[in-house]
């Protein structure tokens, strides 16, 4: 049962219909001359009269007349919109690529629509549709783990729209890509484990349907091979791409007869921080006993203890690299865009989770 306060709020204020936008017609009508005149006027075109003119901007004034950019856009080509999809927005990663982009468009007069696939692919191909009806420039978008059917980003490229992939990408589909030369990244991050005498390195690995996991695995067995160091199965763990996952694995591993002195969590430092609190319920001593490194650099990894090493993907700096790479390629269009890939270097950000030989950070 409503409260009565409930339904003296509605009796007093009865819900408003909302007001209809007024139109050049509106303005048209009420000075009873032709549209065209008043659509001249407000596009401060020529051939009218100033008197007239001046009628026109005072009486959209009144009526609270806004101009319809969108509408004006389309009939120009362009909507200057672009739109982005994440897996997951409140990741320090894809916030700030987001936050790249925004910057470098912002100049460039542009808004941004941004969507999160929250990591399902259903909700990706929605995001895709909801784009198309937008009518955005741009689809710029990272893909999300769960997924291996990418028709819906063919049918944005099949409804004209620019497609400009980053980090997580599909390697079929001939777009624009900026991602992180992730191979090399993890092979100096095994490196300087391995510099730092750890012996026995385990790898938590993401969905290898993504291909910057496949290629983080990559590096990692390429900087083993480099050392002579023996591949054991049983230090590589699949899947293990989230905090609570890298806690499960990481009590799995421990639990070993032969246990590893060191884990590499290439998939997130989220999964980096299940390892750290793992070791520290198991009371066992970060760097001494076990070295822990991630991938991301999110702003948690220096306020833990200890600190956590990772790897900087230089997340602003791709997010404008995107946007800019977007409006180079547009600037002539008679020239047909030519897919390219621009790759990034990371940085490895030694901090004291590695640091067992007391190497300053």
């Amino acid at each position: 049962m409503q409260s009565i306060a409930g339904i003296y709020f509605s009796h007093i204020y009865p819900p408003m219909k909302p007001k209809r936008r007024t139109t050049i017609y509106d303005i048209a009508e009420k000075l009873n001359i032709t549209a065209s005149s008043v659509s001249r006027a407000l596009n401060n075109r020529s051939h009218v009269n100033p008197a007239t003119k001046e009628l026109i901007l005072k009486t959209a004034a009144e009526l609270n007349y806004k101009r319809n950019v969108l509408a004006s856009n389309l009939r120009m080509g362009k909507t200057k919109t672009i739109g982005v999809i994440v897996p997951r927005i409140n990741q320090n990663f894809f916030s700030n690529v987001i936050v790249g982009i925004e910057e470098a468009t912002y100049q460039k007069g542009y808004n941004l629509i941004i969507c999160q696939s929250n990591e399902l692919h259903e909700r990706e191909v929605q995001c895709i549709n909801t784009l198309i009806h937008q009518h955005v420039d741009c689809i710029i978008i990272s893909l999300c783990v769960n997924g291996n059917d990418h028709s819906h980003l063919q049918y944005a490229i099949d409804h004209g729209i620019q497609l400009i992939q980053f980090d997580r990408v599909a390697d079929e589909l001939e777009t624009l890509k900026v991602i992180n030369d992730n191979e090399q990244a993890s092979m100096e991050a095994i490196t300087h484990l391995i510099e730092q005498g750890y012996k026995r390195i385990a790898l938590l690995e993401g969905p290898q349907n993504l291909n910057i996991f496949v290629q983080r695995k990559s590096g990692y067995l390429k900087a083993l091979n480099k050392f002579n160091i023996p591949i054991e199965n049983e230090l590589i763990i699949e899947n293990a791409w989230t905090k609570e996952l890298g806690a499960e694995a990481t009590r799995k591993l421990l639990s070993l007869p032969n246990p590893p002195d060191a884990i590499f969590a290439s998939t997130s430092d989220f999964s980096a921080l299940g390892v750290l609190e793992v070791a520290n319920a198991m009371h066992i001593k970060v760097p001494s006993q076990l070295g822990i490194c991630g991938y991301a650099n999110e702003p948690f990894t220096e306020i833990t203890t200890p600190s956590i090493t990772t790897i900087d993907q230089f997340s602003i700096y791709m997010g404008k690299t995107i946007a800019n790479l977007y409006f180079q390629e547009n600037e002539n269009k008679e020239v047909a865009i030519t897919p390219k890939t621009i790759s990034i270097k990371p940085k490895l950000i030694i901090r004291s989770s590695t640091n067992k030989k007391g190497v300053k950070e």
